[in-house]
């Protein structure tokens, strides 16, 4: 495959999943309140199934009627919906900024990421978080991983490594983690890309690097973590 069939890949790829976002947003909406909810990768259990009733067979021959659309960035990771709320991530370039045309070629690329909280009625913007991100990865679209919802926290790893926990109400920080800085590592070729995964107090990512391949971090922070005027870290365990 030639470098420019990929990166019309790319391009289209970069397209569809801001697509997706906007289309998906679009049918959860339609479903009544009492609809399951998709607050991580691949769904409630994680397994990819979706154990709704009342499904539709088939979609209507005129296509579903669209609620309502918002513009976001480019991204590669998909939403997650959860008590009403559809959280997304995506890229924004600094200005006068491009990403390259061979989408194999790594260099800093100004910008940030953004964490995006709509109301799933209309669409609507509850909160917003943006951060600046250089970029330093092959596709550099936007993010990889999808937001996990849990317990009124939003858990969301970027492209290059800042893992964020949030309050899923108000979208202020509660605690952040920085796994270049912290675990010693560089950026993957393809970015931190591993969904963030909870089980039980746990909070478990993939980190890479020696002796922090994965890691699991005490959701609930510790008491020794943080100064008093910052947010507090959670505890780490590695492997």
């Amino acid at each position: 495959m030639s470098n420019q069939t990929c990166a019309q890949i790319s391009s289209s790829l970069s397209r569809f999943y801001s697509a997706v976002i906007v289309v998906g947003v679009v049918f959860f909406a339609g479903r009544p309140a009492s609809a399951d909810d998709w607050p991580q990768w691949m769904g409630p259990r994680r397994d990819a199934v979706w154990r709704e009733t009342g499904i539709l067979k088939q979609f209507p021959t005129n296509g579903l009627s669209v609620r309502w659309r918002v513009p976001i960035g480019a991204g590669y990771s998909g939403p997650a919906v959860a008590g009403g709320r559809v959280y997304v991530t995506d890229r924004q370039l600094a200005s006068k900024t491009s990403n390259p045309k061979d989408p194999f070629q790594r260099g800093i690329i100004s910008g940030t990421e953004r964490v995006i909280c709509l109301d799933a009625a209309d669409g609507k913007i509850v909160w917003k978080q943006e951060y600046d991100c250089p970029y330093d990865v092959s596709y550099p679209a936007g993010p990889r991983a999808s937001p996990t919802v849990e317990k009124g926290k939003v858990y969301t790893l970027g492209t290059e490594g800042n893992l964020f926990c949030f309050d899923a109400g108000t979208g202020k920080i509660l605690w952040s983690r920085e796994f270049k800085k912290e675990f010693g590592i560089n950026t993957p070729l393809w970015g931190f890309a591993g969904h963030p995964l909870i089980d039980g107090q746990k909070l478990i990512c993939l980190a890479g690097g020696q002796g922090s391949v994965a890691v699991a971090l005490i959701r609930t922070p510790a008491r020794n973590f943080g100064a008093p005027s910052q947010p507090r870290n959670p505890a780490t365990l590695r492997q």
